[in-house]
């Protein structure tokens, strides 16, 4: 049981599962300095970039505090100094990859001038996620449901809110737009982890995996007891389908029919002059 009542998982990867008050002020920048002795040239970012670059090309499971220290060249006991234990630590890297500038090197929107089109930034939002899951596969086996959230994770959220004002939806609403477009992201890269992963494990390729089933299932579509899978084309699996882009249109297309349809209303009006005046009032 961790100290704020809540259960970590039993790998590790679950976020908020360790010293709460402890990470919040690791992330929040006023808990930087280790009590004592501190090792020259050792620092907290320094500890939470070897744990990314370890988590990058081996797996969640391989960061331990013992790994880094070996990493740092520093005793285990050093490391201690700056950060409690690893499910802190876990709370810090999760901060720091959702900090990571875009490829491009901009945001999917400036928080000083919203965009008017929201779809794009919408799209931005979801193209910029999915590459941050595939640099950082590991991401995907957090536990996130009680995120410590530090000033990147909440960044990330005004930025994201930021975009969306103009579609005036209310405030639970925008919140679940912004839900819905992750979960989208997830699933897809999960799915595609996963092929890579059985790869890895299994040593066969896709096609090989594929061969091995094929006579089976010819006899299964010629015996008539599957007419509909029977009758796809032979495209219907095709890896060179976008299913990324596809999905994610059609979510953007669905935003826009509520959006619409809001706007015949007057609703769509009223929430965005609300949400400025709101806005004005906490300045």
């Amino acid at each position: 049981m961790a100290k704020d009542g809540s259960t970590a998982a039993t790998d590790g990867t679950a976020t908020g599962s360790g010293d709460i008050a402890r990470s919040l002020e690791l992330l929040w920048g006023t808990g930087d300095r280790p009590s004592r002795g501190p090792k020259p040239g050792l620092t907290l970012d320094r500890i939470v970039t070897a744990a990314v670059a370890v988590a990058d090309a081996e797996g969640l499971a391989a960061v331990s505090m013992r790994r880094l220290s070996t990493e740092l060249g520093t005793g285990t006991m050093s490391l201690y100094r700056y950060v409690p234990g690893k499910a802190e630590l876990l709370d810090l890297m999760l901060d720091r990859v959702l900090g990571e500038p875009l490829p491009s090197g901009t945001d999917p929107v400036d928080a000083a001038a919203p965009p008017a089109d929201w779809r794009a930034s919408i799209d931005a939002m979801a193209r910029t996620y999915l590459d941050n899951l595939r640099r950082h596969p590991w991401l995907l086996k957090i536990n996130q449901a009680r995120t410590v959230l530090g000033p990147s994770a909440l960044r990330g959220l005004e930025l994201s809110l930021t975009a969306l004002r103009s579609m005036g939806l209310r405030d639970p609403e925008l919140i679940s737009v912004i839900i819905t477009v992750n979960s989208f992201v997830e699933g897809l890269a999960r799915t595609r982890a996963d092929a890579a992963e059985a790869v890895r494990e299994t040593g066969l390729s896709d096609q090989e995996f594929w061969d091995n089933q094929s006579p089976y299932l010819e006899r299964a579509m010629l015996s008539g007891a599957y007419p509909m899978m029977a009758s796809l084309s032979e495209d219907a699996f095709s890896a060179e389908f976008d299913h990324f882009a596809f999905g994610l249109g059609r979510l953007i297309a669905g935003f826009e029919a509520l959006v619409e349809e809001r706007t015949a209303d007057g609703t769509a009006a009223r929430t965005t002059e609300q949400t400025t005046e709101r806005t004005a009032a906490r300045k």
